[in-house]
């Protein structure tokens, strides 16, 4: 599938880069550079973390520019980049030391149903209204973005998950896959069993209709700060995470409880509320008193046909202010976000 649409980050310095004299290989700046919006998407799909990727999109494109000169053709430049992209990722995996950046809730929260320790997770912002440009691709698009998902590839070993987005996902063939990992295609074969039994299968896409009418209601949820007109829109199975935080809320009572919580915090707070989408799904930045930063919360929801099946908060600073950039147009078709005082008992959920 192309993805090339994307709006994949600005590859720094290439243009200053001399592959090594004498390459017979008929490979132009402009060839390594038309693969880097999907490749972007697979090194976040491999990672889980936006800012990972682009480090990781960098270093492919870097070493495949110089690369260039070892470039047989014996495969097609984008199966080549696939491999250098893969490699990089993998290696990124292995090496992740960095520690969570820290992050607290302004209250106590309930004790949680379970811990996640993917705490590098962050969002992938729609850039464009659409990522694809073929409308029929974008099913399968919000499927393989989707948070469960990419949260769920994070769990995997790493050649397990690589084998899964090379195959099923960017659509190589067993043989193919096999000589991207160094491996035959019962090797490929074995990864691939193992890592589909731990993934969830996909969910049918959300008609735009069902997809309107959950949003329109989680943000008169929101807005009014009614918790069991909120908790009336999850699936049974629903969860709320919180990265970089662990806590994991599982279930419409666990969810309920950590709502409520939030709002003993929000006594008389103007909060506003605004739309995006991120991983091909609704998402919301929400202001709280207007402060100097202004984004106090970013929520990305994923929907099923039965209502939302995931929650996720994301509270690193640097993935709120990011996304507040995203924010293409305000709640409701048009209208000015969603801005209330609150008072009393009505307090809108943020925490």
């Amino acid at each position: 599938m192309d993805r090339s649409g994307l709006d994949a980050p600005t590859i720094v310095g290439m243009e200053h880069i001399d592959p090594v004299a004498g390459s017979g290989a008929s490979v132009s700046f402009d060839d390594v550079l038309r693969h880097r919006g999907e490749l972007f998407v697979h090194c976040y799909r491999m990672l889980g973390s936006r800012t990972d990727a682009e480090d990781v999109l960098q270093e492919t494109m870097t070493a495949a520019w110089r690369g260039v000169p070892d470039f047989e053709e014996r495969s097609s430049l984008r199966t080549w980049l696939y491999r250098i992209a893969t490699n990089r990722s993998l290696n990124a995996r292995r090496a992740r030391t960095r520690r969570p950046e820290t992050a607290q809730l302004p209250f106590y929260p309930p004790t949680p149903t379970s811990h996640d320790s993917t705490w590098w997770l962050e969002p992938f912002p729609d850039d464009q209204p659409a990522t694809v440009t073929d409308p029929a691709d974008e099913a399968t698009v919000r499927a393989d973005l989707a948070l469960g998902f990419v949260v769920a590839l994070q769990a995997l070993p790493g050649r397990q998950t690589a084998a899964l987005l090379l195959h099923d996902v960017v659509g190589f063939d067993r043989s193919e896959v096999a000589a991207l990992l160094d491996t035959t295609t019962t090797g490929v074969k074995g990864l691939l069993q193992r890592a589909r039994r731990a993934v969830p299968a996909a969910r049918d896409p959300v008609p735009r209709r069902v997809e309107q009418e959950l949003v329109d209601g989680f943000v008169d949820a929101l807005r009014t700060g009614d918790v069991d007109a909120l908790v009336a829109l999850l699936t049974s199975d629903a969860v709320l995470t919180m990265p970089p935080l662990e806590l994991v809320y599982e279930g419409a009572s666990a969810i309920a409880a950590f709502l409520r919580a939030s709002l003993a915090w929000l006594p008389s707070r103007r909060v506003e509320i605004a739309q995006l989408r991120c991983n091909g799904a609704p998402a919301f930045v929400h202001t709280i008193d207007g402060g100097d930063v202004g984004s106090t919360g970013l929520v990305v929801l994923q929907l099923a046909d039965v209502g939302i099946s995931r929650i996720t908060r994301f509270l690193a600073p640097h993935v709120i202010e990011r996304a507040a950039h995203n924010v293409p147009a305000p709640c409701n078709g048009g209208h000015q976000p969603a801005a209330t005082d609150r008072g009393g008992p009505s307090h809108a959920p943020t925490g």
